[in-house]
């Protein structure tokens, strides 16, 4: 290994786990057993996915819901294919209402922020495209564990009870569905603890049987129509009715020898494609583990601060994917990387709460899929009567017209959720993904790096103490991660701070698989309760 000893003293030596048949992995067992369930079923690992993400909405409602938006990376017969489908802002929402309800930002929690959800019409695409077995028998296990309950785990509990915190800090009967949801006892579940909900279960049945049409032109559309028109909300029947996912071409960089391919804008991938093109215009690491952190870092600041500034709907970027991601514009980009940490400033090309899971089949099929409420539970909107729990990614607009992401009708706003994947001479390599709000793109250039240059095996990749850029010169790193490297860092200019918080540094998933042999290797997030289920 490159740089195992040197590197990281302390990081694990874990070995992935093997299979040769099937793969799934992800941030809870229960959900990865739905998924290899399936399988064994006859379905492949499109059929696996929908399923384990339907279940992830019931076992894991703290990051994800039925309310949440997808993104995807399929493998099938050879071929790669995207989906978005994250979902607009209501026709009704502007800057100018948000001013007139005296808001400076869009806020975070309530019914405002909720733009038109995704999941529903994104397990329907998915399956009607690719999917064996029938839809709605891919719902069944998390109808199944949504009526019969399930007992909730400790890092699911730990997120319930923020949750809890924060929804309880609100004098507003707006809120009252997520308590009669998620507290019907007046508190979060303990860990161990059996939750159910009938209603959820009732509504992904309904979605089930109707392909996902009925949450946006059936009786769930008209539920949560009623609700958003009797609290002041902006989201309508008719944002809902005329909603589709977008199938997409997913975009890559050359790194090492690989395709590391994402989602196109409005994703946030572009930001790991930019960190990782400029790394590779800097050649060869060599052997310094400092300096091989320290450019990992620099890199990931300078493309994070051009995504601030320049992703969101592709309509309203200023700059083009091409652009961003050109030969010239990269490499002076990476110029700017030298021996002292910067104050990172966005360029100009033209003048210089979420889950993650991978599938894979015995065919050769994987998946790298990805489904979010945003920040925790997302809104803290739950329909009544349907378990229906929305997210809040209207948050990430800004109120600021002269902003490429600024808040305009039937917009897609910058959007956190990127799934990945990696490509080697036109064969599949794996999906990888690494779930965590803006924590992602620096999970991706992590692993991606720590896999392919540091040559980590995709569990010991995963168990690597992670770092995560804040803003300017601020670096937050783990506990267990090593002090030289941190003094080393110091040195030269970061601001290095440790963070007890390890959920916050992301939870991450890898399928990989031989292209010699076939076998599949696949790790899973320890920061989590996550599980790796090899078949």
């Amino acid at each position: 290994m490159k740089h195992d000893a040197l590197y990281y003293p302390s990081a694990s030596r874990r070995m992935a786990s093997f299979g040769s048949r099937g793969m799934v992995a992800t941030s809870q067992p229960l959900a990865a057993q739905v998924g290899m369930d399936i399988l064994k079923r006859g379905g492949n690992a499109v059929d696996a996915a929908i399923a384990t993400a339907a279940a992830l909405t019931v076992v894991e409602p703290t990051s994800n819901g039925i309310g949440g938006d997808v993104f995807a990376i399929v493998w099938l017969d050879g071929k790669m294919y995207g989906l978005n489908a994250s979902g607009p802002a209501p026709q009704a929402a502007n800057i100018e209402a948000m001013k007139a309800l005296g808001y400076q930002a869009v806020p975070n929690h309530g019914v405002l922020p909720v733009t038109v959800p995704g999941a529903p019409a994104a397990w329907g695409a998915l399956s009607e495209r690719f999917g064996k077995l029938r839809f709605a028998d891919l719902l069944e296990p998390a109808v199944a564990l949504a009526e019969e309950g399930f007992p909730v785990s400790p890092i699911i509990h730990q997120m319930w009870e923020e949750a809890f915190q924060t929804y309880s800090s609100y004098d507003d009967a707006t809120f009252n569905p997520w308590f009669d949801t998620f507290a019907p006892k007046g508190r979060a579940p303990r860990p161990g603890e059996m939750w159910s909900s009938p209603d959820h279960a009732n509504t992904l049945r309904r979605i089930g049987e109707t392909q996902g049409r009925d949450f946006y032109e059936g009786e769930l559309a008209d539920r949560i129509d009623d609700f958003f028109c009797s609290h002041g909300g902006l989201l309508r029947r008719e944002d809902l009715a005329r909603f589709e996912p977008e199938w997409v071409d997913p975009i890559s960089v050359r790194y090492k020898g690989h395709d590391i391919w994402e989602i196109p804008p409005n994703g946030s991938g572009l930001i790991v494609l930019q960190a990782l093109g400029m790394l590779e215009r800097l050649g060869s690491e060599g052997r310094d583990p400092v300096e091989t952190l320290h450019r990992r870092i620099e890199a990931t600041k300078l493309a994070y601060v051009d995504g601030f500034a320049h992703v969101t709907e592709p309509g309203a970027m200023r700059y083009s994917v091409d652009q961003l991601l050109a030969d010239d514009y990269l490499q002076a980009r990476a110029g700017l990387i030298g021996d002292e940490a910067i104050d990172p400033v966005h360029g100009n090309p033209l003048s210089g709460g979420t889950v993650y899971l991978a599938t894979a089949d015995g065919d050769g099929n994987m998946v790298s899929f990805i489904q979010s409420n945003y920040k925790g539970f997302g809104s803290g909107i739950v329909i009544p009567g349907t378990g229906i729990s929305l997210q809040n990614r209207g948050w990430s607009f800004s109120l600021d017209p002269t902003h490429p992401n600024a808040l305009e009708p039937g917009k897609r706003s910058y959007h956190t959720i990127i799934p990945g994947f990696i490509t080697k001479d036109n064969e599949a390599v794996g999906p990888f993904g690494v779930m965590g709000g803006y924590m992602q793109p620096q999970g991706h250039v992590q692993v991606v790096t720590g896999m392919i240059e540091d040559l980590l095996n995709p569990q010991a990749v995963l168990d690597t103490p992670r770092w995560k850029w804040t803003k300017g010169k601020t670096v937050e790193v783990e506990p267990h991660f090593p002090d030289h490297l941190a003094q080393a860092l110091a040195r030269r200019g970061h601001k290095i701070v440790k963070v007890a918080d390890s959920i916050s540094f992301g939870r991450g998933q890898i399928i990989l698989r031989d292209r010699a042999t076939g076998v599949l290797s696949g790790g899973t997030e320890p920061r989590t309760d996550g599980a790796v289920l090899p078949w």
